[in-house]
């Protein structure tokens, strides 16, 4: 791809990760389209769903004409009902109709990539219920997106891997910009402390998040003399503790925690910061 230097990184993130997402599903016979996926309410055919939408969206496709079921309950928000928009109209559309629309996407959004020309400053209309994001904020959010549902249909399909790819980068510091607001606003840790996060596996990071005497949160990769909490665990954990794949309750034995126990389960209950 041949794009402008700020946008390169996540393209590269989001072409390897939907691209594996179509080998994936590529080989599946019908029923395993029904199968359950950690997404609350989706099946496989309804996580790749909201992923061709979404891609269609970027391309400035216009959006389906379509009234949600009311007999749909799992989305809950504005937000969450904007993007079942994009997954009901596909509801009933065959295995076939899935790979080939997925694949012609993919084709489209690259060639759109390849010929990119604005700035990536550039306010577009997002994915994310219409709103205007710029161009290199869109991009990095669907790289974010396309390798966090890529994990999904792993999980789904007992099939691991890419932990570490290019999109796995694109998570784990879109993930980390979150981390001051769940330490300081969410969790209410004190003003003048520290909170250390030592994360090992396929994608390793010490960071930690200082709270200062205004109760704002700042994060840096440097170490604390005196954390109030350190918090220990390995970096698939993180991840969908951090996307709401998991609760902290089953996951509780998988983290070693040092320091204030209180703030750091105020903390990891606080965690899921993806809408």
């Amino acid at each position: 791809m041949t794009v402008h230097p700020a946008l390169q990184t996540n393209a590269d993130a989001w072409t390897h990760s939907i691209e594996a997402i179509s080998e994936l599903v590529k080989p599946l016979v019908e029923g395993e389209w029904n199968r359950r996926t950690p997404c609350p309410g989706w099946s496989v055919r309804d996580l790749v769903s909201h992923v061709i939408g979404s891609e269609c969206e970027m391309l400035g496709d216009p959006r389906p004409i379509h009234t949600l079921p009311s007999d749909l309950f799992h989305p809950t928000t504005d937000l969450a009902r904007y993007l079942e928009v994009q997954v009901d109209v596909r509801r009933h559309h065959t295995a076939p109709e899935m790979t080939s629309e997925l694949e012609y996407t993919i084709i489209r959004r690259a060639r759109q990539l390849r010929n990119e020309t604005r700035d990536p400053e550039t306010l577009i209309r997002s994915p994310l219920g219409g709103r205007q994001l710029s161009l290199e904020l869109a991009l990095r959010l669907r790289a974010f997106d396309v390798w966090v549902h890529e994990q999904d249909l792993r999980t789904t399909f007992h099939q691991p891997g890419n932990l570490d790819s290019p999109g796995a980068y694109v998570t784990r510091d879109h993930l980390l910009g979150a981390l001051p607001k769940v330490v300081a606003k969410d969790a209410g840790a004190p003003p003048n402390s520290a909170v250390v996060f030592d994360v090992h596996g396929p994608v390793e990071f010490l960071r930690t998040v200082r709270v200062d005497d205004q109760g704002r949160g700042t994060i840096d990769g440097t170490p604390s003399l005196g954390p109030l909490v350190t918090i220990a665990l390995d970096w698939e954990t993180f991840y969908r503790l951090a996307c709401g794949r998991v609760r902290y309750g089953a996951v509780a034995d998988q983290i070693k925690i040092e320091g204030d126990q209180d703030l750091a389960d105020a903390i990891l209950r606080n965690f899921a910061v993806t809408p």
